[in-house]
């Protein structure tokens, strides 16, 4: 890339509830310890469609888009290796971690959980234009990357898209397998939700060594897509099913007789109640998908101590899960169709993308510079 360029398209969230706007900004040069990134791909995630209706207070106005991949426009000053240590040079294909974690809260220092701290910055979520740079979310042309941003070269061969499909969840779900709860060999594995982080989960289970991994989702669509890409072993549509209880039986049947770890991906509140009893007694069950919070729900305690079941919540990722899930692409793509989960849409058409993600018509959007 060439430092010639001086403006930068952007999709910005103005005011909850209304629609976004394409706006022109100055493209800054890097500061010291950071860098400037032409964007390819920004990823639409579930996310952004909460954000935009107001569903979490974050400050605005403020460039979207907390996931993307581009590559090196311009580095600052001190500025020449990624987080691996790998040299960097401009026009490398770079990904990047959302969020800075502060460093000092309770979190970061005593319990060393970043994920947890009080005080992240986090690009497209609580970044606004007013900012250090209005360029601060990857719905756009170019994206301003602070020092502290965890940066990692994309391996050569891996396909950009086939990277994106999971750019969120990917590292999302390395920090709940991974961390929270890990997969162990020979288990079986049930994912409630075939969303991206759903199919992250899978793929995830099956590359840590799963016996089994059972996706349960819908609509009949994403399952087959899921299917042809080989994530998961059996798929069973929960969404459209005429009896749910139905559906879930044969969840059950399918592990005979439950599952080992059981790993909610759905973000429906009411999800979780149904997947306590898809676990095996002494089994696990991780709850990563109630991102934002969609209200109260009702469950059976008796089920998490009749089966002396451990119970785990999982929050986000740090730029530690992103290095990881970027070091597994090569496997991951070598072993999944990830690219067949990817629709692209031009950056104008960011309304048609969030409103294809909103009715569930594609399974990852992505816009495009």
């Amino acid at each position: 890339m060439t430092g010639d360029v001086t403006m930068s398209r952007a999709v910005v969230l103005e005011r909850f509830g209304e629609p976004l706007a394409l706006r022109e900004f100055e493209v800054p040069p890097p500061v010291a310890g950071g860098l400037v990134v032409a964007c390819h791909f920004g990823g639409v995630c579930g996310t952004d469609l909460h954000l935009q209706q107001g569903h979490l207070d974050i400050p605005t106005p403020l460039v979207l888009g907390h996931e993307g991949l581009g590559t090196v426009h311009r580095l600052g000053e001190g500025t020449d290796t990624d987080a691996t240590g790998a040299a960097l040079r401009s026009g490398d294909a770079v990904m990047w971690a959302s969020s800075i974690a502060c460093g000092q809260c309770v979190f970061c220092l005593r319990y060393r959980e970043p994920t947890l701290c009080r005080n992240r910055r986090t690009c497209g979520v609580n970044r606004p234009i007013s900012a250090e740079s209005a360029l601060s979310g990857s719905w756009a042309d170019h994206i301003v990357l602070q020092p502290g941003s965890t940066v990692v070269r994309v391996p050569s061969g891996v396909s950009h898209l086939a990277a994106m499909s999971l750019a969120c969840a990917g590292p999302t779900m390395v920090h709940a397998m991974f961390e929270r709860r890990p997969v162990r060999v020979g288990e079986v594995v049930v994912v409630q939700g075939s969303g991206p982080v759903g199919l992250a989960a899978a793929a995830l289970a099956q590359l840590a060594g799963a016996e089994t991994v059972v996706l349960a989702g819908g609509p009949a669509q994403r399952l087959s897509i899921a299917a042809k890409a080989g994530i998961g072993h059996h798929h069973v549509n929960v969404v459209e099913a005429d009896d749910p209880a139905d559906a879930l039986a044969e969840v059950v049947e399918l592990t005979g007789g439950g599952a080992d770890l059981v790993v909610e991906c759905t973000g429906v509140p009411s999800a979780v109640g149904q997947g306590l009893r898809l676990a095996r007694r002494g089994g696990s069950y991780l709850v990563v998908g109630q991102y934002t919070d969609s209200g109260d729900t009702m469950i059976n305690p008796h089920q998490i101590v009749y089966r002396q079941l451990d119970v785990v919540g999982s929050w986000a990722f740090s730029g530690a899960h992103l290095v990881e899930y970027v070091r597994l692409l090569p496997a991951l793509t070598e072993r999944f169709d990830l690219e067949s989960l990817v629709t692209a849409y031009p950056l104008a058409e960011h309304a048609a993308a969030m409103a294809a993600v909103a009715n569930g018509s594609v399974i990852k959007a992505v816009l495009t510079g």
